[in-house]
């Protein structure tokens, strides 16, 4: 069988607001994800054994405990399937960068073995499937830019500007766990609508703790905001900024310190994994 390849696209948090917290513990967002042209690659050959073989292992993450493995080992339980698969990984976006790199890997996964099995499942029902494995993962697998809300799971598709990102990657890795749980973080934003964001009333309250605990983010947020107003991606640690043109956003990327990492992508309302 013939090996394909498929995108596993980054994601922006254009704000990040937390509404409030539920008796559970867990926070209620609001939120607009925005793909990029730019992420990770997972090339798959079917396999008629039911075996899944994944290679291109990321450090510290046990193949069982990676989203990949769970997510097809998810998708044959769901649909009783015999088939297998061979993922290799090109793994091109950082751990703890805030671009959700994982959650986006489980989408591809599930999207594209649902194709190579012939299993049959609708975008919805992989998006339940999704949603098992991560809150963000469903996004993924709908591939429209969105304004999400609760805890990320109900969401709607917007229209978007898709201007050129140039997104700054600071040498560390941010623990999500970790943030939500400091003391400092503000849990009481007022609600928005998606005017509010497109007028610039919109925030990342993330932003203010970890650039308290993460000089490199900090100083990535200085350096970029000289060019364009600079933002944090979820969690963080990776900060980006928005520009007319790629030409400019290479232009800015080609003078960052020598200690930070980088890359420009447009900015995609609907996701590349279906551009394939």
């Amino acid at each position: 069988m013939k090996v394909t390849r498929w995108s596993a696209p980054a994601k922006l948090n254009l704000f990040l607001h937390i509404t409030g917290r539920r008796d559970d513990g867990m926070h209620l967002l609001q939120t607009v994800f925005q793909f990029v042209d730019f992420g990770d690659v997972l090339e798959i050959r079917a396999r008629d054994d039911g075996e899944i073989r994944l290679q291109g292992s990321i450090e510290g993450v046990a193949d069982g405990d990676n989203l990949i493995t769970r997510a097809a080992l998810a998708l044959q339980q769901t649909t009783n399937c015999q088939s297998g698969a061979d993922i290799t990984l090109e793994k091109n976006l950082p751990m703890g960068g805030g671009l959700g790199g994982g959650s986006s890997d489980a989408a591809t996964t599930l999207v594209a073995l649902n194709k190579l099995w012939q299993t049959g499942l609708s975008i919805e029902q992989l998006a339940e499937i999704g949603l098992t494995l991560g809150a963000d993962v469903p996004i993924f697998v709908h591939g429209k830019a969105a304004w999400a809300e609760g805890v990320g799971e109900q969401f709607s598709a917007v229209e978007l500007p898709e201007p050129w990102f140039l997104v700054l990657i600071p040498a560390c890795e941010v623990n999500t766990g970790e943030i939500f749980a400091d003391s400092q973080l503000t849990r009481d934003c007022t609600p928005i609508t998606i005017r509010n964001l497109l007028s610039g009333q919109a925030s990342n309250v993330c932003e203010a703790v970890v650039v308290q605990h993460f000089p490199p983010v900090a100083q990535a947020l200085e350096w970029l905001g000289q060019y364009s107003p600079a933002k944090m991606t979820g969690t963080g640690a990776c900060v980006f900024a928005a520009f007319d043109s790629r030409a400019q956003a290479e232009e800015v990327l080609a003078q960052r310190p020598k200690n930070l990492k980088g890359f420009v992508a447009k900015g995609c309302n609907t996701s590349p994994l279906y551009n394939e």
